[in-house]
């Protein structure tokens, strides 16, 4: 758990300095890109001073702060339709792309060793596969020796954008999963332990043998968690890679969708990894404190321009220049200054 607690403190050194400025950056919401929003956070200060405080509390809770105007900012990997945001009078951008992993706890088992599709999983997920040795997970892991023991599913507990990605997949990879549970940010989960943030999935899985959770791909990797393959549309096996992760993608066309409501799960292509998913920012178009509006967007532009090295160093995807050059244009267009 050290990684988790080194970017706690990235995000609080960052948010000390906050005080000594008039506009203070504040944001809130999802977890899923906590490690680079960290890491950015650390980067900006350095090299201006200013500071920005951003409370990794999930999507839901980053939602329903900056409609309550409590942050500058809010943060989601679930997107808001574009009905919503012009009832709440927000702007809504991509900000960075990342993938979300099946992660699991099985002694003997190897990171990418294991491989799940999406039907498998679903049914983990439902509570019918309930053992490791099920015959379903043989017949994909035919050279994997897996115990007879029970499977602890372990879920988010809070309202995530994680789980609106992972339940949208399921959704798409299993009409027994979306007839029965369905997609959203928060489901009537079948089964399952819960634990709050991509921060407590982590621990849970770390801590607790024949477990399986899904988290963003940064916390498996910092955390040495034990990640799996997934079986994509095409009917290959793929392992997260940043290479199948843009490969994905590749397929977005965010020019065409209004708000850039754009989801990346169970896209075509050989490459492609089936639960990669974008991260947004929300903010309002009339905010009340313009200063802390424009210092934001300030934060915004130089992640943009610098800070695409450290996104890919977490394996995390900057977003596309032309696209780039899209939201600036949507900046100018509709946040008042």
């Amino acid at each position: 758990m050290n990684f988790i607690k080194t970017i706690v403190a990235a995000g609080l050194v960052a948010a000390s300095a906050t005080a000594a400025f008039a506009a203070d950056i504040t944001g809130a919401g999802a977890t899923f890109p906590f490690p680079i929003y960290s890491k950015w956070a650390d980067a900006y200060k350095k090299e201006t001073g200013n500071g920005l405080n951003y409370q990794s509390i999930g999507s839901g809770g980053g939602i329903k702060q900056i409609q309550a105007k409590t942050v500058t900012f809010g943060a989601s990997d679930a997107p808001l339709k574009a009905e919503q945001l012009e009832k709440d009078g927000l702007v809504q951008w991509p900000m960075v792309m990342g993938a979300i992993v099946p992660v699991v706890n099985i002694e003997g088992v190897k990171p990418g060793e294991l491989v799940f599709d999406g039907e498998t999983l679903a049914s983990i997920y439902l509570g019918k596969i309930t053992k490791w040795d099920d015959a379903a997970i043989k017949k994909l892991n035919p050279n994997v020796k897996l115990p007879s023991d029970a499977i602890t599913v372990v879920r988010r507990s809070d309202g995530s954008g994680t789980t609106f990605n992972f339940t949208n997949y399921l959704s798409k990879a299993s009409a027994d999963w979306k007839s029965k549970v369905g997609e959203g940010t928060a489901v009537e989960w079948p089964v399952g332990v819960g634990a709050k943030g991509n921060e407590g999935v982590s621990g849970n899985i770390s801590q607790t043998k024949n477990s399986i959770g899904y988290v963003e791909y940064a916390y498996a990797k910092q955390n040495k968690l034990t990640y799996t393959g997934l079986v994509n549309k095409a009917g290959k096996p793929v392992q997260p890679t940043v290479e199948a992760f843009q490969a994905a993608a590749s397929n977005a066309d965010w020019a065409k969708a209004p708000g850039y409501y754009v989801i990346l799960t169970d896209q075509p292509g050989d490459k492609s990894w089936p639960i990669t998913a974008a991260t947004f920012i929300l903010m309002h178009k009339d905010a009340t404190d313009k200063a802390a509006s424009q210092e934001a967007i300030k934060f915004f532009r130089w992640a943009f321009k610098s800070g695409g090295k450290a996104a890919e160093e977490l394996d995390y995807i900057p977003m596309p220049d032309p696209v780039v050059q899209l939201i600036e244009k949507t900046w100018a267009a509709e946040i008042k200054s």
